[in-house]
């Protein structure tokens, strides 16, 4: 009888140790999505609804400057899914077979801003507006690392107009410093995507709109190393839903 209590009593705590291994197992599961800075608030929250919808999943994002993410993947950092704020970014991660591009898909579009602080004095009603004397700093990205930095140039340059600008340029390392910069009035207008000026109504406002003929896209793609490809590519694909493209356009952003 007493062996058999004892055997019981083994068989239960080895039991309750398999639970604990399993549980512990199944929050073990870390899906790394690496994305651009002006993702940060729509994919936090298609993250989280992710894993409510995939019990013992774990997303962990990593916001930045797309160039610097990639440069991250390439050079080993980790990362399952990769998306990028443009498509230069997303082709460096292919050549440098970083991703792979049979997953590559666009999911969102964008467009480029001019803001200013919300009570500002200064409220430009054109581009032509910021080669006034008046107008000494101007929050920029920086065109050889981040996307906003790109579509920012493309557009100065259209109008005759990037090398006054550049003139006046504060460089930002992401779109979110950009953001930071003009909501604390350390400069007198800044570029920034449309998305992210909507993240701060109340001390930013946007005085002009840039127009472009080349809408801002975003592409994303399984990482080549990831370890979780079956997750990795249900995350893209849960992206790409009409949940996910939902979610994105309560932030702002357009369909690609």
């Amino acid at each position: 009888m007493l062996k058999n209590t004892r055997l019981k009593a083994a068989l239960g705590a080895a039991f309750a140790a398999t639970l604990m291994f399993s549980a512990s197992a199944a929050h073990a599961t870390d899906l790394v999505v690496s994305a651009a800075a002006s993702l940060t608030n729509a994919f936090k929250e298609l993250a989280q609804s992710f894993e409510q919808q995939n019990p013992g999943v774990k997303v962990v994002t990593n916001f930045g400057a797309s160039d610097i993410l990639m440069q991250q993947i390439v050079r080993g950092a980790p990362a399952d899914v990769f998306a990028s704020a443009d498509q230069t970014a997303m082709d460096k991660a292919v050549t440098e077979k970083a991703v792979n591009p049979a997953t590559r898909k666009n999911f969102a579009a964008n467009g480029i801003v001019l803001i200013v602080p919300h009570d500002g004095k200064l409220v430009p009603s054109a581009l032509n507006d910021l080669t006034k004397p008046e107008y000494k700093r101007i929050a920029l990205g920086n065109p050889a690392s981040v996307p906003f930095g790109r579509y920012t140039k493309t557009a100065l340059e259209q109008a005759g107009l990037w090398s006054q600008v550049q003139a006046k340029g504060v460089m930002a390392e992401n779109v979110r410093t950009s953001l930071d910069y003009v909501a604390r009035g350390e400069v007198d207008a800044g570029f920034v995507f449309a998305t992210d000026a909507a993240v701060m109504p109340d001390k930013v406002k946007v005085a002009v709109r840039i127009p472009s003929d080349t809408p801002a896209t975003y592409p994303i793609a399984v990482t080549a190393g990831t370890q979780q490809k079956e997750l990795a590519d249900k995350f893209v694909s849960y992206v790409l839903s009409p949940t996910g493209q939902t979610v994105l356009a309560r932030y702002g952003f357009l369909k690609p």
